[in-house]
């Protein structure tokens, strides 16, 4: 994994915002409507090669292939594992008691002519065994990144994929005996997507929402002694799926939820950070910047970082239509420098801008132009930390 040595190195969370008419064929096939699979596969290639097009020529240094092939972050699997199947069933956030009037989730369905809101509807039920079922769809995701980048000048690029416990956060169990169980499970059919990323000279990003979400989803109701437990057990499934990978290959993104809502019931990251820290991976990638979190920069005052982890703060916020100061970019990004060093920081996003392909958040438009000042702001970061010279070379 690279590090920021002679200048603020920048990237993201990973899923970006779809065309439009990428967007349309993915919410009708969701719906159940007839798509043409060579079409649908046609243009999420041709989308892949213009993303990767796009953010390297605004500046971003790592990019990905924008989660672009899949309907969400996480409740893609559902298509490349076995086990699941049933009823979709409303997911909801507790903090809705807290305020009634509070609607979350705008959706995109197809045939609307502008979004609504409404509970969530995102994924089935495991109701069987889970196994690997469609092992090509991850090889077909590597190729078409590895031909977007053909032609452009990176120096390295990662995909996401999503974690045992973040699958297991929004596709309830009904089948196997212990959410243990469920999670190894999970663990084992996901490792072949795993390596296959790693092996073709990616950077895997494991999508962790569940080490936060979890604290005010699943266990919304539990002590901060049952919480740490249970995160425990989903941090011993996640290392258990990507044993014998090299811990430097890999990222985790760690959240609490990219939705606009409160987040009174966020649980703190300094009651997990320890745990966090015993995944077996080379970066973290956290929520920094929102209203929320932001102040937990001063976590890594308190924390001994690894020697051989960088991290990744989110100095954008993937919740807005706020486009961030370039100069807030950089005060941000440098104010976890100070505390881990240059060299260990690269600037990112809170979240991703394309999380769901039927909920739309932030403006196309809007996320691109936060992307340019997320750019601008280590190259400010940069001329303060590293020098003028580092930034013009930026």
């Amino acid at each position: 994994m690279l590090r920021s040595s002679e200048r603020f190195l920048t990237t993201h969370t990973g899923s970006l915002p779809r065309p439009d008419d990428l967007v349309d064929l993915i919410v009708r096939r969701e719906a159940g409507e007839q798509v043409d699979p060579s079409a649908l596969a046609a243009r999420v290639r041709t989308a892949v090669a213009e993303v990767a097009q796009r953010q390297v020529e605004i500046g971003i240094d790592l990019p990905s292939d924008g989660e672009f092939s899949k309907p969400g972050f996480n409740n893609y699997v559902k298509d490349r594992l076995t086990g699941f199947g049933g009823e979709q069933t409303p997911w909801r956030l507790p903090e809705m008691a807290d305020f009634p009037d509070f609607r979350p989730f705008t959706m995109l369905r197809p045939g609307d002519s502008a979004p609504r809101s409404g509970p969530l509807r995102l994924a089935p039920t495991c109701i069987g065994p889970i196994a690997p079922n469609d092992p090509a769809a991850v090889r077909t995701d590597i190729a078409n990144l590895r031909s977007a980048l053909q032609r452009l000048n990176v120096a390295e690029a990662f995909m996401s994929a999503a974690s045992p416990g973040s699958v297991a956060l929004i596709i309830n169990n009904a089948y196997y005996q212990t959410q243990e169980a469920y999670l190894f499970a999970l663990a084992d059919a996901m490792r072949d997507e795993y390596r296959a990323i790693v092996e073709a000279g990616f950077v895997l990003q494991l999508d962790c929402p569940d080490l936060g979400m979890c604290g005010h989803i699943q266990y919304a109701n539990a002590s901060l002694e049952e919480f740490r437990q249970a995160i425990a057990v989903h941090i011993e499934a996640l290392n258990h799926a990507i044993q014998g990978l090299p811990a430097d290959r890999i990222r985790v993104h760690l959240c609490w939820g990219n939705y606009l809502g409160p987040h009174t019931r966020d649980r703190p990251l300094r009651d997990i950070v320890d745990l966090v820290l015993r995944a077996n991976v080379g970066g973290i990638s956290y929520e920094a910047s929102n209203p929320r979190h932001e102040h937990e920069w001063r976590v890594w005052q308190e924390v001994s970082l690894p020697p051989d982890m960088v991290l990744i703060p989110g100095v954008i916020d993937s919740h807005s239509n706020y486009v961030e100061h370039p100069q807030v970019v950089a005060d941000r990004i440098l104010r976890v420098a100070q505390v881990v060093g240059n060299e260990r920081v690269i600037a990112g996003s809170d979240c991703g801008f394309g999380t769901f392909a039927a909920i739309r958040n932030v403006a196309a438009s809007i996320a691109w132009a936060k992307l340019g000042s997320l750019v601008e702001g280590a190259r400010l970061a940069t001329t303060q930390a590293f020098g003028r010279a580092a930034a013009l070379i930026a």
